[in-house]
């Protein structure tokens, strides 16, 4: 499974997913600017996984009712790979059935959900 981190968050979130995905900061694949639409649309064009805290892409896949990308979004005030990497790949782990057939995940670290897409 691939995936890119969004700008929103530091790309110190490739060492905690490396080990066992390809994964690239938004950073390194376009523009820093890029609005959210240019990168769900790069991401299903390459079948990536988003890596988000932001809500916008949710949003966007409800209005637009695609089946993919997948996107993962950490719902925590923290977001501190240092100190979430671990409970954040578990969960990513645990729904990553759900991630390849297309799906919303929300981590929180009190509980998480999934949504599977199109909704």
């Amino acid at each position: 499974m691939k995936i890119v981190i969004d700008m929103n968050l530091s790309p110190e979130w490739e060492e905690i997913f490396a080990p066992n995905y390809e994964i690239k900061h938004w950073s390194r694949i376009g523009a820093p600017e890029a609005p959210d639409e240019s990168i769900l649309h790069w991401a299903k064009e390459n079948n990536y996984v988003i890596l988000t805290n932001d809500l916008d892409f949710g949003a966007i896949l409800a209005a637009t009712h695609f089946k993919s990308p997948s996107v993962f979004q950490i719902r925590s005030l923290s977001l501190d790979p240092q100190k979430m990497g671990k409970s954040v790949l578990y969960c990513f782990e645990h729904f990553k059935d759900d991630l390849k057939s297309g799906a919303l995940v929300s981590y929180d670290p009190e509980r998480s959900r999934v949504r599977r897409l199109p909704f």
